[in-house]
Order: structure tokens, then C-alpha cells, then sequence
């Protein structure tokens, strides 16, 4: 279970910090274009783009944080 947060919390950061360079160079910059998906098909994040890229890198450092208090199975 430790293994599986550390990974899923890594990815979540990764896409988080592509979507920001994504939304910085105004999509000229395609690097893992996930988070496109994420992000622009949802309607409440609409011109919130950034803001939601910045949270799913946040939430996946989180992620990784705290899967080192999940004992190792």
C-alpha cells in the first residue's frame, strides 16, 4: 500500500507541475498533456486552469508525504 501511494502521489505531482508549465507557455509546451483533461472539461474550473494544476501538484506532495505514516505491507 506504501508503494502504490508513493507512486500514485509522485504521477499526481508530475501532471500537476506539467499542467503549470503547460498553462505558463500557453499550451505551446505539451508535456504530458493529462491534466488537459482534467482540467478543461470539468465547468467550474473554466479560466481556473492554473489554479487546478497547482492543487493536483500540492495534493500529490501531499500524497507522497503521507504515505510515509501507512505502515509497509
Amino acid at each position: 500500500m506504501k508503494r502504490f501511494l508513493e507512486v500514485a502521489g509522485f504521477l499526481l505531482a508530475l501532471f500537476g507541475v506539467a499542467g503549470v508549465v503547460r498553462e505558463l507557455t500557453d499550451g505551446w509546451f505539451r508535456l504530458l498533456g493529462v491534466t488537459r483533461f482534467l482540467t478543461e472539461n470539468v465547468w467550474f474550473l473554466e479560466g481556473r486552469e492554473l489554479f487546478a494544476n497547482i492543487v493536483i501538484a500540492a495534493l500529490g506532495l501531499v500524497l507522497m508525504i503521507g504515505s510515509d505514516r501507512v505502515a509497509k505491507s
